[in-house]
C-alpha cells in the first residue's frame, strides 16, 4: 500500500502539525519503503478531542448496531487480507506465508469474535435488588508494539469498539503502514467519525502526551516491562485504567514421559516463528538430565532447518540487541549447538536460528527477554525443581508442559505461575483469557475477559 502522508482523525486524513516523518524500512533489504507523519502533542490531543467528542453517540449506539459495524469492519479486513498480508511482510520482513496464515487471518478472526460478543454480551444484569449496568470506561489510549502490528491493534480496537468506547491509536514506528492500512478499513466499514483515530508518531512523543492526556480514560499498552512500568506510573498518577501485556520468559517443560522428539519439535517451531519476536515463545526448555543430551541434538537438529525459513529481526537495533544476548550467553557458559552471534546474510536484519545448550536457570539468557530466535536448554533433576526453574523468572506469561498422560502434564500446568500453558501442543484460542502474571502485564486481552477491560459498573438499587 502507499503511505498516507496525514494522520487519520475525526474521519478524515488530515495534515500532520509538524512535518517530521518517520521512515518505514523493509528489514529484509534495509530499504525505506515509506514514509508516515511524526505526530506530535498538538495532533494527539486533535485526535482525543475527536474521541471525546463522538464518545456519548457511540456509547449510546445499540449493542446490535456496534456489532454490525464489528461484522463490516471483519468483512473488509477479510477482503484485503492479500495486502494485509503483503504489508506486514515489507515493514516487518516476516515471510509471506507466515504473513497470511497468521499476521493477516488471526486479526480477522478476532474481529469477528468481537462481531459476536458485542451481539451477545448482556451489558446489563439483575443482582438481588439491583440492576448492575455495564458501560464504556470512555476514551481509550491504545499502544501497540510492532512484532503482531495489526493483531496487536485488534485485540485492542475491536473489543474497545464492542464495549461503546472510542479510541486514539498510536503504533509501533516500524509498523505504521499496517495501522495506516486498518485506518482504511474502519473507515469503508462505515464507522462513525471520531469512533477510531490514528496518530503515527514516536513513543516518547505521541505516546507519552497520549498516555498524559487528561481527557483519556484508560491506557492499553503491549510492548516491553520497561516502557509499561513508564506508563503506569503515568496513568496512575492521574488514576486512569491500565491494560498493559508486557514481556515473557516462557517454559516449555518437558516431563519425561512425554513424546520427546514431538515437543522438541514443536517447541523449536514456537521459538523460531515470527523471528523469535514473539512475547509468548517458549524461549526456556526444561528437559530431564536423562533425557538431556538428545532433547540438545534434537533441537540443534530442528532449528537448523530454519536458517533459509525465517525472516530478519525488525531493525538494526534489534538485530545487535540479539546478537549481543548471544555473546553474552556465551561468555557465561551456554554452548552454541545451532547458530551463534555472526550474522549469517551481509544484507537485512537476519539472525541466526540458535539453540544454546548447558544454560543455567541464572544466567541473562533464562532471564531476560532476547526477542529474537534463541532457544536457552536448561536441565532439571526432578518435578519440583522443573516448577523451581520455570517459576524463577520475573515473568509469567505463557508456557507449555509436555507429557505422556494429559493429566499429569495438567497437574503441572496448574502449579506454573503464568497466564496460559498449552498442553501437549494445545492450539492458539482466539475466545481464550491472554495475558499475564508478575511483570507480564495488568489485565487480560481477546474473548470476554478483553471485552471486560474496556467496561466500567454501575449499580443501580430499587
Amino acid at each position: 500500500m502507499k503511505a498516507h502522508d496525514g494522520l487519520y482523525i475525526d474521519g478524515v486524513w488530515r495534515p500532520a502539525g509538524s512535518r517530521d516523518v518517520i521512515e518505514v524500512v523493509n528489514p529484509a533489504d534495509e530499504q525505506v519503503i515509506g514514509r508516515v507523519p511524526a505526530g506530535g502533542a498538538a495532533d494527539v490531543d486533535g485526535a482525543v478531542r475527536a474521541a471525546r467528542a463522538a464518545l456519548p453517540g457511540w456509547a449510546a449506539t445499540p449493542p446490535a448496531e456496534r456489532a454490525a459495524r464489528l461484522a463490516a469492519l471483519r468483512d473488509v479486513l477479510a477482503a484485503r487480507k492479500d495486502e494485509i498480508a503483503a504489508t506486514v511482510t515489507a515493514e516487518l520482513g516476516s515471510p509471506l506465508p507466515f504473513s497470511q496464515a497468521v499476521h493477516a487471518s488471526v486479526p480477522i478472526a478476532v474481529a469477528g469474535s468481537y462481531a459476536e460478543l458485542a451481539a451477545a454480551h448482556s451489558f446489563e444484569e439483575r443482582v438481588g435488588n439491583s440492576t448492575v449496568l455495564h458501560e464504556p470506561v470512555g476514551v481509550v489510549a491504545a499502544i501497540t508494539p510492532w512484532n503482531y502490528p495489526l493483531h496487536q491493534i485488534v485485540a485492542k480496537a475491536a473489543p474497545a469498539l464492542a464495549a461503546g468506547c472510542t479510541i486514539v491509536l498510536k503504533p509501533a514506528e516500524d509498523t505504521p503502514l499496517t495501522a495506516q492500512l486498518f485506518a482504511e478499513a474502519v473507515h469503508e466499514a462505515g464507522l462513525p467519525a471520531g469512533v477510531f483515530n490514528l496518530v503515527t508518531g514516536l513513543g516518547p512523543v505521541a505516546g507519552q502526551a497520549l498516555a498524559e492526556h487528561p481527557d483519556v480514560d484508560m491506557v492499553s499498552f503491549t510492548g516491553s516491562t520497561a516502557v509499561g512500568r513508564r506508563i503506569g506510573a503515568v496513568a496512575g498518577a492521574a488514576v486512569k485504567k491500565v491494560a498493559l501485556e508486557l514481556g515473557g520468559k516462557s517454559a516449555n517443560v518437558i516431563l519425561p514421559s512425554a513424546d520427546l522428539a514431538r515437543a522438541v519439535n514443536v517447541g523449536v517451531a514456537n521459538v523460531m516463528a515470527n523471528s523469535g519476536q514473539t512475547c509468548s515463545a517458549w524461549t526456556r526448555m526444561l528437559v530431564h538430565r536423562e533425557q538431556y543430551a538428545e532433547a540438545v541434538e534434537l533441537a540443534a537438529t530442528a532449528a537448523a532447518k530454519y536458517g533459509d525459513r525465517i525472516g530478519p529481526v525488525v531493525n538494526a537495533k534489534q538485530q545487535q540487541r540479539v546478537r549481543g544476548y548471544i555473546e553474552k550467553g556465551i561468555a557465561e557458559g551456554a554452548r552454541p549447538v545451532a547458530g551463534g552471534p555472526e550474522a549469517p546474510r551481509e544484507k537485512g536484519y537476519f539472525v541466526s536460528p540458535t539453540v544454546l545448550a548447558d544454560v543455567t536457570p541464572g544466567m541473562t539468557v533464562a532471564q531476560e527477554e532476547i526477542f529474537g530466535p534463541v532457544l536457552s536448554v536448561l536441565r532439571y533433576e526432578d518435578e519440583d525443581d522443573a516448577l523451581r526453574i520455570a517459576n524463577g523468572t520475573v515473568y509469567g506469561l505463557a508456557g507449555a508442559v509436555w507429557a505422556g498422560d494429559e493429566s499429569e502434564a495438567v497437574a503441572f500446568a496448574r502449579r506454573m505461575d503464568t497466564g496460559q500453558v498449552d498442553i501437549n501442543g494445545g492450539r492458539f484460542n482466539p475466545l481464550a483469557p491472554f495475558g499475564g502474571y508478575k511483570q507480564s502485564g495488568v489485565g487480560r486481552e481477546l474473548g470476554a475477559h478483553g471485552l471486560a477491560e474496556y467496561l466500567q459498573t454501575k449499580s443501580l438499587q430499587f
